[in-house]
């Protein structure tokens, strides 16, 4: 997959629509709290835990931490898996406390960073780098099921790549830019959710003239 064919796909997404202005989150904590909400649930899902969450204050790590795991459970119903994520949700923000916060975190580098964020219970090679790219604004590219999906089906290879390997090849194709590794995540999320789903709707998708697979899975 070449540097020209991954450009070609997100000037396709950019000019469709339009730029996505991600991650929806008031500070630095949220997005963190989002990512980890996030794993196997729609954002719209995420988004009623987290109104949830900031209703019971609990948007904030001191209180999320000290809050009995059953309370922060029932805050994060919506978002799915919530007893598990409850659980996460507290070994991260514990690590988080004891590294001492954002500043001390956005000091270490990228590769020493991530690896600390994959050490800690329940944070996986994507929800760290969720973590990094808009948190943390390192230039990390997060790679999801969607990105497989439309990959795959625009006619690129990526059967059998693991996630390390997928990740490389967009960091290595595309410049180190994290404005656009943000942009181009986030218009694969829309452009899945809006034409490339699992039962695409090819009738109208901007990716349709360079697309392998199009009008040959409805």
């Amino acid at each position: 997959m070449s540097a020209p064919a991954l450009r070609a796909i997100f000037d396709r997404l950019l000019a469709a629509h339009g730029p996505q202005g991600w991650w929806p989150a008031d500070g630095h904590f949220e997005m963190m709290v989002g990512a980890v909400l996030t794993q196997n649930t729609a954002w719209t899902n995420v988004e009623r835990a987290i109104l949830r969450l900031a209703d019971a204050g609990l948007l904030e790590p001191r209180p999320l931490l000290d809050a009995p795991v059953e309370r922060l459970a029932e805050a994060i119903r919506p978002a799915g898996y919530f007893n598990v994520k409850a659980r996460r949700l507290q070994a991260f923000t514990r690590w988080y406390i004891d590294a001492g916060g954002f500043e001390p975190l956005a000091r270490v580098d990228t590769g020493t960073l991530r690896s600390r964020l994959l050490a800690v219970h329940g944070i996986g090679p994507e929800t760290a780098d969720d973590i990094l790219l808009y948190a943390f604004e390192r230039p990390v590219f997060v790679i999801d099921a969607y990105t497989r999906r439309i990959i795959g089906r625009v006619g690129h290879d990526v059967e059998g790549l693991a996630y390390e390997a997928l990740r490389a090849l967009f960091e290595r194709e595309l410049p180190a830019d994290v404005a656009l590794f943000n942009e181009y995540h986030a218009l694969i999320v829309r452009h899945a959710k809006t034409h490339c789903r699992k039962r695409p709707v090819c009738a109208g998708c901007p990716l349709e003239a360079i697309c392998e697979s199009a009008g040959t899975l409805g």
